[in-house]
């Protein structure tokens, strides 16, 4: 696969240094909080009796002022994922924003305001609900499309399904999946009954929750040469799904073949895969986060040709945490296209965005 880079240039916004190792930031996707962005820290104090803490922090981000202004911040366990609730999923609640944290907790907070007024509006968190899952340590967790279920990946190699109703969490079945950590379980957004899940025992496996879970309706354990690290489905093609990985590549996938993945393409990045976030409205658009190597934005074409069409190295540590930002309008009614990045022992949060037409 030839690697193709775009040199365009980015516009710097805004940066703060966090008290804690920065490790996911999260834009709201939901209309009236768009300005929102969430960013989780994770901490180890080692020794005898290693402790683990972490908190969640909400921003107001402006791209037009140059804003990033602390809104609240929640302390808690160490953070390792976090996840705003679906658009459409009617809830009951504003936006909700799930966390998977290192006590084996899954908890789950809605933002309230303290203000009718949008415009000087103060936003908080506040917990509704949390079920401790497993001794292990909760690594990621993900939504349904319609937010009446969780799924989340352990530090033991097992995959966990909580239900959620009347703004209440319950276990409803975990098996063993892996052999390893399970870095990444998400759910088909178009087909929810199937989960996906990576491990450091590189394995990429696919499960059905209508059957025994125990037995997976397709397992590929040759194509990463090292821990997967996430799996994303494309928010445009129903049959096409990335997975990132420690090997440093990234892939695409076609799943139409349900017994095994078809048409693997794949690029290598310079850095571990560790995130890969969707654009919000351009086709084939993604944001990686690449650990050793910064951050990147790529283009995934149709006949399995990818582009490298950004690279941002502002960081200088591990680069963990990427976004966009959803529906902000710029001159001339185009979208504009804003950027969270953080990394983790820099304690750094960036917002930035790139100066170029690709997107449009």
């Amino acid at each position: 696969m030839s690697l193709i880079i775009f040199s365009f240039r980015v516009m710097d916004i805004a940066h703060c240094y966090l008290e804690g190792n920065t490790d996911a930031v999260e834009f709201c996707p939901h209309a009236d909080y768009s300005h929102t962005l969430a960013v989780s820290t994770y901490n180890l104090q080692e020794g005898d009796n290693p402790n683990r803490s972490g908190s969640i922090s909400l921003f107001e981000v402006d791209a037009d002022a140059d804003c990033l202004k602390l809104l609240h911040r929640v302390e808690a366990s160490g953070i390792f994922d976090i996840k705003w609730n679906p658009v459409g999923s009617n809830t009951g609640f504003g936006p909700l924003l799930a966390q998977a944290d290192s006590s084996g907790y899954i908890r789950v907070h809605c933002v309230e305001t303290s203000s009718d007024d949008l415009e000087n509006k103060g936003v908080v968190l506040r917990e509704i609900d949390s079920e401790k899952i497993s001794s292990s340590m909760c690594l990621c967790v993900d939504w349904n499309p319609s937010a009446t279920s969780v799924c989340a990946g352990l530090s033991d190699g097992s995959v966990s399904v909580l239900s959620f109703s009347e703004s209440k969490l319950e276990l409803l079945q975990e098996w063993k999946a892996h052999g390893f950590e399970t870095w990444a379980a998400s759910f088909n957004p178009y087909q929810p009954h199937l989960i996906y899940s990576g491990s450091d025992d590189c394995k990429f496996i696919c499960w059905d929750l209508r059957v025994q879970p125990s037995s997976p309706v397709f397992q590929n354990s040759k194509a990463h040469m090292m821990g997967v690290c996430c799996i994303t489905m494309s928010k445009d093609t129903p049959n096409t799904l990335f997975t990132g990985s420690y090997d440093e590549f990234f892939r695409v996938w076609d799943v139409r073949s349900i017994s095994k993945p078809m048409n693997e393409a794949s690029l290598g990045l310079g850095g571990g895969v560790w995130r890969i976030k969707n654009h919000p409205s351009v086709p084939g658009v993604v944001l990686t986060a690449c650990m050793h190597n910064g951050f990147a934005i790529l283009k995934a074409k149709e006949g399995g040709e990818i582009e490298v069409m950004q690279t941002y190295k502002k960081h200088e540590s591990l680069a963990y945490g990427a976004d966009w930002q959803r529906g902000e309008i710029g001159e001339g009614g185009r979208k504009k296209n804003v950027i969270a990045t953080c990394s983790f022992y820099d304690r750094l949060v960036r917002i930035w965005a790139p100066e170029c037409d690709v997107f449009a």
